[in-house]
């Protein structure tokens, strides 16, 4: 319709029942429309609806370990983490110490190089290892 004034604007808006909205307001003039408001409302949250059903959330899987674990134990924990990632989750791996374990946390430091180590083909080091209290904790990100 061109440029206006806003009188002239609402004028035509009232005219035609519809309502009008102001689309860029940035813009030198400021654009308007004159449209139906709740109809444009409902159309744009459907098209948010529609991008958000084609968007991937990330999910943390969480494993659990201990500095003493044995090595079948250790190989089960290492195919699920595998799995995880191969499924593009993130993993994150607890390394909990009881008691006297606290004594012997390069162990348990050890524990989580060779976990990095034999994941290295599927996955990246997100954050490194962290001792927070009686656990170490490490996230890994599928490559």
């Amino acid at each position: 319709m061109g440029v206006m004034t806003i009188q002239e604007a609402l004028e035509a808006a009232n005219q035609h029942e519809l309502d009008l909205v102001e689309v860029a307001p940035s813009a030198s003039p400021p654009v308007c429309r004159i449209i139906d408001f709740s109809k444009f409302k409902y159309d744009q949250e459907k098209k948010e609806r529609e991008a958000k059903k084609h968007q991937k959330q990330s999910k943390i899987k969480e494993i659990r370990l201990k500095p003493n674990i044995d090595i079948h134990d250790y190989e089960t924990k290492l195919k699920q983490t595998m799995v995880f990632l191969n499924k593009k989750d993130k993993v994150r791996l607890n390394l909990f110490f009881r008691g006297r374990q606290m004594e012997h946390v390069d162990l348990g430091r050890k524990l989580l190089d060779r976990f990095i180590t034999d994941t290295q083909s599927a996955a990246q080091v997100e954050r490194q290892p962290l001792m927070e209290g009686r656990v170490i904790s490490l996230v890994l990100a599928p490559k």
